[in-house]
């Protein structure tokens, strides 16, 4: 069994995930701070272009490193990728885990209404104005720690302790594309029509997954998302323009 402590003292350890793919492990929780840790490994590593690895795959407190033992020929184990990895993440943490460059989206939301349904349940629950709800979730940046569930779908935080809420006790089985919902102090975007179960606040005229665009996802791990409020009518005028 490979050795799971090869990183020593740093803040990261590799695990093997069966025989093609390794687990770089940060942290059990989530938070700006070890996301950040995990964006700048993944941007570091594929700088490297290290032969063999065919993907790397940021989450919220781990990166997930797929490859191909046939590239490596008959005499590197895991252990030898392992340690490669780790003096590249070494180098790239020696002087402190500087934040991984990002840049930041602006995100138009329409929020409640036919676009945002549960808007009135999420302000209930929080006992709060639906107007501080929206107020909360757009004063600040958030940050895209992942994509996952869907192509695109952005898992966006942290937020306001004061929007604390669970997800839906009952999911839907179609959210529209471009749905804003919250759950667990985050943001999801449903970037096409698919089952859920946030609650959907709002909704965006962008388009977040298109696969004849390059790249084709609008948000990636590292960015951070400024939301901003429009009207209805912004909305429709912005869905005419981005179809």
């Amino acid at each position: 069994m490979p050795d799971p402590t090869l990183h020593g003292s740093h803040p990261w350890k590799i695990v093997p995930q069966g025989d093609r793919s390794m687990l770089l492990v940060f942290g059990d929780q989530i938070n700006i701070n070890i996301g950040h840790q995990c964006a700048t490994a993944a941007q570091a590593l594929r700088a490297a272009n290290i032969r063999g690895i065919s993907d790397i795959v940021p989450a919220f407190n781990s990166v997930a490193l797929h490859y191909q033992p046939r590239l490596f020929g008959s005499s590197t184990r895991f252990r030898s990728l392992a340690n490669e990895i780790d003096k590249v993440l070494g180098k790239t943490f020696e002087h402190g885990s500087a934040p991984a460059s990002t840049r930041q989206i602006d995100i138009p939301v329409c929020y409640g209404g036919v676009y945002g349904p549960d808007l009135a349940h999420v302000a209930s629950h929080c006992q709060i104005p639906k107007e501080e709800v929206i107020r909360l979730h757009s004063q600040d940046p958030a940050y895209v720690f992942m994509l996952g569930f869907a192509p695109g779908a952005p898992y966006i935080g942290m937020h306001d302790p004061r929007l604390a809420i669970g997800r839906r006790s009952t999911p839907r089985t179609d959210v529209p594309a471009g749905s804003v919902a919250i759950a667990n102090l985050q943001t999801m975007i449903y970037p096409n029509l698919s089952p859920g179960g946030w609650h959907i606040i709002g909704a965006t005229p962008l388009t977040l997954f298109n696969p004849a665009q390059e790249p084709a996802t609008l948000l990636a791990p590292g960015n951070t998302v400024r939301f901003v409020p429009i009207s209805p009518t912004e909305f429709l005028a912005a869905r005419r323009e981005h179809p």
